[in-house]
C-alpha cells in the first residue's frame, strides 16, 4: 500500500486503533475466566506447595503473617491473596540486595 503524504495522519491513526483493538482482547485472554475461588483450611492445606499442616496454618493466622478472612469461627482465604503471599515471599539474590545498598547509599549521599 502507498500513501501519500496528507493519508498519512488518518492511516496512522487507524494503525492505532486496530494495536488498541488487539491489545484490548490480548488483555481479554490473558485474564482468568474463572471466578474468585475460596479456600476454607482443609482446601488450602492441600493448595500449598509445602502442604502445611493446620497448626502451622493457625499459628500464621495469629501471627498475621498470612492473608485471611473469618466469618464466626470459620477461617476463609482468597486463592489470589494466598498466591500473591507465596510470590512476595522470595529471597533476594546478594546482587539484588547489593545494588538495592548501593541505591540507598547514592540516594542518602543527595
Amino acid at each position: 500500500m502507498k500513501f501519500s503524504f496528507d493519508e498519512l495522519p488518518q492511516a496512522v491513526y487507524q494503525l492505532h486503533q486496530e494495536v488498541k483493538e488487539l491489545k484490548a482482547l490480548l488483555l481479554q485472554k490473558s485474564q482468568p475466566e474463572e471466578p474468585e475461588r475460596w479456600f476454607d483450611l482443609s482446601e488450602l492445606c492441600d493448595y500449598l506447595p509445602d502442604k502445611a499442616k493446620k497448626p502451622t496454618i493457625y499459628g500464621w493466622v495469629h501471627s498475621g503473617v498470612i492473608p485471611v478472612h473469618k466469618r464466626g469461627k470459620k477461617l476463609y482465604f482468597l486463592k489470589s491473596e494466598i498466591d500473591l503471599w507465596l510470590k512476595e515471599g522470595r529471597k533476594k539474590t546478594y546482587a539484588e540486595t547489593a545494588a538495592e545498598a548501593d541505591n540507598y547509599i547514592i540516594k542518602r549521599k543527595k
